[in-house]
């Protein structure tokens, strides 16, 4: 992208919405979303004792929904969502499908980037502090639909989903937070400049 063809940054933008304006644009920056998540989605660690493993998932589509806003960050986690629903070997571990236990956190990302990118259109993605708070609700999110799903998928207790499926994450979450509290505002500082 060239800097002239950029239009300057004002209120109410997302960082996609810097780049000129058309319907290609649109669905390149959805495709890209989701493939992006499917790629991040096989960066994947085992967790000893949970059918969910630590993936670069989570952090991708927060990203995404902050980047592109709460419409294109939608539609992209809703096709993500969708591809790997019919068989797109692109959920964690190279999954596709509705049955995995996992597949609550799924739907708990469309959620959650449609949440960020509609903070993120209010400048949440501004400033490292509203950021981190942008981040942590999304995370909350996710969760919020993961877990429950997590037990009824599997027959656990509350307690034991909970033990599974959200208390060994709340450190790399807390990490992948930090690290969006410094990359977007950084990158808005750079936009501002120019």
């Amino acid at each position: 992208m060239s800097t002239a063809a950029a239009a300057p940054a004002r209120p109410g933008q997302v960082l996609a919405d810097l780049i000129p304006s058309s319907r290609v644009r649109d669905v390149a920056l959805v495709a890209g979303g989701a493939v992006l998540t499917g790629l991040a989605a096989q960066l994947a660690v085992p967790v000893p004792g949970s059918p969910v493993p630590v993936t670069g998932q989570t952090f991708a589509a927060l990203l995404v929904g902050t980047a592109l806003g709460a419409r294109r960050g939608f539609l992209s986690l809703a096709l993500y969502a969708l591809a790997g629903v019919v068989g797109v070997p692109w959920f964690a571990e190279g999954g596709s499908g509705a049955a995995a236990p996992s597949f609550g956190y799924v739907i708990g990302l469309l959620l959650a980037a449609t949440a960020v990118g509609a903070l993120a259109r209010r400048g949440a993605d501004r400033t490292p502090l509203r950021m981190a708070g942008a981040m942590l609700l999304g995370e909350a999110i996710i969760y919020a639909v993961g877990v429950p799903y997590l037990a009824l998928a599997t027959g656990m207790s509350a307690s034991a989903a909970i033990a599974a499926g959200l208390t060994p994450f709340l450190i790399g979450d807390a990490l992948k937070a930090a690290l969006a509290m410094g990359a977007l505002p950084a990158v808005w500082k750079l936009v501002d400049k120019r």
